[in-house]
């Protein structure tokens, strides 16, 4: 008898299985929030793959042509204000170095003129022949200008730039019949004492520094050291003064007379110079041109200086104009960036011009 006709025995084979009713019965019992959730991460997952969206690879193109688009204007306006910055920078030096030292006055209006002397008085610096002159003649010219003041302070320095401005001042005087007066902040010693004799009255606070006329000419010599070291110097010269004053040479009796008579020769033009400008008013003293220096109150006991007086002071009550407008020539930023910038420019010619092979 076939056992799979009797009653209650089933074939496992043709039996229906229960786990896949399970599992349906599984996700039935989901619900609707988890859901929506597993939907919304389908979604993503699709939206992730860029295969899965129509058209993808023109979109993908048509971003990567617009980014180098804009790259290319960005650089291009990168550089176009780049270069009106730096014509904006040289329009500015241009203007700065044109209008140096331009004092804005009203040429009908009485003022004081004030020219400043500080500092080293030396060629290049601020209180040089070529600034100091064309500032004094700028005050000078000026309609408006009653007086000319010189404002100085300064330890002195080279008496050839010194003997210039002394020169300019007498003539613009005789030139334009205006009275120039110093007047002393700090100090007016050497040099500057030199320029200072020019005017028609000196000015000094009570201590100031006033006088040192004298002339020297200062340097170093190594000769002992390098014996002791054993070094040899080697100096070739045409002619048995050129290598006068050379620090590592020996210094002979003959060129330290002629030096010493050189420098008595300034000293005589420097004391000329002071007799000249200051006459009768000076009480000289043996030691009066040694090089000393006094006080702003011994200066005046000495004739060195007339009083005691500011620049307020001589604009306000000798002057009588109490305006006060300066007219100092100075070498601004603008002028100093341009000398380094030409020093640079010319630097670099040099460098190309090596480079260039050269035919032999």
């Amino acid at each position: 008898m076939n056992d799979s006709n009797r009653p209650g025995n089933t074939d496992p084979f043709l039996e229906p299985k229960k786990e896949p009713e399970f599992q349906s019965n599984q996700a039935e019992a989901l619900s609707p929030q988890a859901q929506d959730a597993s939907e919304s991460i389908a979604k993503k997952a699709v939206g992730t793959n860029p295969a899965s969206a129509p058209g993808w690879e023109r979109a993908t193109l048509e971003k990567l042509a617009f980014a180098a688009l804009n790259e290319q204007k960005a650089t291009r306006r990168w550089k176009t204000f780049v270069r009106l910055s730096w014509l904006a920078f040289f329009i500015a030096l241009v203007w700065m170095a044109l209008h140096r030292g331009t004092p804005v006055s009203d040429a009908t209006v009485p003022h004081t003129a004030v020219v400043e002397v500080k500092g080293e008085i030396a060629a290049g610096a601020d209180a040089s022949a070529e600034f100091v002159n064309a500032a004094l003649r700028a005050a000078f010219e000026d309609d408006g200008s009653k007086a000319v003041v010189l404002l100085i302070n300064s330890p002195g320095g080279s008496p050839v730039q010194a003997g210039m401005m002394n020169d300019e001042i007498l003539r613009l005087k005789a030139k334009y019949k205006k009275p120039v007066y110093a007047v002393v902040e700090e100090s007016c010693a050497s040099a500057a004492y030199y320029i200072a004799v020019s005017a028609d009255k000196i000015f000094v606070d009570k201590a100031s520094i006033v006088g040192s006329i004298g002339v020297l000419m200062d340097g170093f010599g190594f000769t002992g050291l390098m014996d002791k070291l054993g070094v040899e110097r080697r100096l070739l010269t045409a002619g048995e003064n050129k290598g006068f004053l050379d620090p590592f040479s020996p210094q002979s009796e003959k060129q330290r007379v002629f030096a010493q008579a050189m420098l008595e020769q300034i000293h005589q033009q420097f004391i000329g110079v002071v007799k000249a400008g200051r006459g009768e008013r000076l009480k000289e003293t043996p030691e009066m041109f040694s090089g000393l220096f006094w006080s702003g109150q011994q200066a005046v006991e000495l004739g060195l200086a007339d009083q005691l007086g500011n620049l307020d002071y001589v604009a306000r009550e000798v002057v009588k104009a109490e305006e006060i407008i300066d007219y100092t020539r100075r070498e601004n930023v603008a002028e100093r960036l341009a000398k380094r910038f030409g020093a640079a420019m010319g630097e670099g010619a040099m460098k190309a011009f090596k480079a260039i092979p050269a035919i032999r």
